[in-house]
């Protein structure tokens, strides 16, 4: 399961929640001890010489240290991120161990992190989502990581922060504070069949908004050519409403949500957006899938075009496989007036209050969870964006074959990161319900502008 279908499947719940005025109740969560050792090579670091240090702790004083880390890594995710805990306990010089507990999403870790932060009990790391952490950060419960960064000894070379992309490393800093360093990323994407598009005379994929509507609309068109009236909807563009690809498109359109430390939903290009997209549906250019996800259909070409997250590639690998069907196929960023978008989302890592050497042990770990070897073994489990730009051409024969992480991968200059406002984990899915509406109700497009104010007075209410 990808992080997209983790994140998403909360959504209906918390908006349920939300109209009845409620709030999710933290889940008592399975504990899990230190993992079994993985492979013995390591990318550790050896311990370093005692010697005065910015931050002013003896290196002696991290041996043995015990270390609580809160996540809600699922599927690949999880089991790579389980390696990792497993290489660092049983390599790292400082005899550091790292003992994890797994929340099966992050609506459910975000309450427990918000309880524990009231009640005791905290954890000294956690992977969440920075959002999350915005909203951690006013209770006073997360460490500025900007001494750690610049430390001398335990800090990152200036090299070292130049190889992260700039779009992952600013979502975690804030007012000048760092809140977080990126522990994972990814996107969602158009899937787009190649094969296909050339037998409908198309040379390359679509670079527009006007292209991408003219290859869909040519798919739809060549069912309406066949004799069965059962099909003449499919083709085009399967319909998605999730925020990252409403998000996308918006961001396409030279449009977007937030500004000047609050939300603007209403706004011309951001109505272009929506308006576009619903006139894709209404010239049947689009349709709307009930299946959980639109993989079979992208397999048996009733889409040209499906959205889906970078971790949802295999699934899609699967449903060609298991339809025989061997067309070649890529995933795009998505298409707007001037430009093209994806947007950039998942969890970073946030060191808690608690001591000073604690404090710095965690920062270790995560450390080290960055160096490239880590980031090429972490990338080949986990189905991630890279977090070092130098990973890309170090992968060798890995995941450098695979051609849609490769066409990912290099879309990463489209990316753009979510909204630096803590209320955006709960109006991220105001976008959603209110861009499905649109489409539940079938909206005319000349009323569409009225979704856009209710969401900016949703956003606003939920902002409180």
């Amino acid at each position: 399961m990808s992080f997209r279908l983790t994140w998403l499947s909360s959504s209906l719940l918390l908006l349920a929640l939300l109209s009845a005025c409620g709030q999710v109740s933290p889940a008592h969560p399975p504990t899990a001890g230190p993992t079994a050792p993985a492979p013995t090579t390591s990318a550790v670091r050896s311990t370093p010489s005692i010697q005065p240090t910015a931050l002013q702790i003896d290196p002696n004083s991290l041996r043995g240290i015990k270390l609580q880390i809160w996540d809600a890594f699922i599927g690949s995710a999880a089991t790579a991120f389980a390696n990792q805990v497993a290489l660092f306990n049983t390599t790292n010089s400082w005899g550091i161990v790292v003992y994890p507990t797994a929340y099966s999403d992050y609506p459910t870790l975000s309450d427990a992190i918000t309880t524990s932060i009231t009640s005791g009990g905290k954890p000294d790391l956690v992977a969440a989502l920075p959002e999350q952490v915005l909203a951690w950060e006013a209770a006073g419960a997360v460490v500025d990581l900007n001494p750690y960064v610049s430390d001398p000894i335990w800090g990152l070379k200036s090299s070292e922060i130049a190889d992260i992309p700039a779009v992952f490393w600013a979502q975690d800093s804030v007012g000048g504070r760092r809140l977080g360093i990126p522990a994972q990323r990814s996107t969602d994407l158009l899937f787009y069949n190649k094969t296909w598009a050339h037998e409908l005379g198309f040379t390359h994929p679509p670079a527009t908004a006007d292209e991408f509507r003219q290859q869909a609309c040519a798919a739809n068109a060549s069912f309406r050519a066949g004799t069965n009236p059962q099909k003449y909807g499919y083709g085009g563009w399967v319909v998605d409403t999730t925020w990252p690809t409403v998000l996308a498109w918006m961001t396409a359109y030279g449009g977007g949500v937030a500004g000047e430390g609050g939300y603007h939903f209403q706004s011309a290009a951001n109505l272009s957006a929506l308006q576009a997209i619903k006139k894709l549906y209404e010239d049947h250019c689009a349709w709307i899938s009930t299946e959980p996800t639109p993989f079979d259909a992208f397999a048996q070409r009733l889409a040209l075009f499906v959205s889906g997250d970078l971790a949802e590639v295999p699934l899609a690998e699967e449903s060609m496989s298991r339809f025989n069907n061997r067309d070649e196929w890529t995933v795009l960023p998505y298409p707007g007036v001037n430009t093209s978008a994806l947007i950039a989302y998942g969890p970073s890592y946030a060191l808690l209050t608690s001591n000073p050497v604690n404090q710095l042990a965690a920062w270790l770990f995560v450390r080290w969870t960055l160096s490239p070897d880590n980031q090429i073994n972490w990338i080949k489990s986990a189905w991630s964006l890279p977090l070092r730009n130098s990973v890309m051409s170090s992968l060798g024969n890995g995941l450098s074959g695979q051609p849609q992480w490769e066409a990912a991968a290099l879309d990463v200059p489209f990316l753009t990161g979510t909204p630096e406002l803590a209320s955006w984990q709960k109006v991220s899915y105001a976008l959603e319900d209110g861009s499905l509406s649109i489409f539940r109700t079938n909206l005319p497009l000349a009323q569409i502008g009225s979704v856009l104010d209710q969401m900016d007075a949703m956003a606003q209410e939920l902002s409180k």
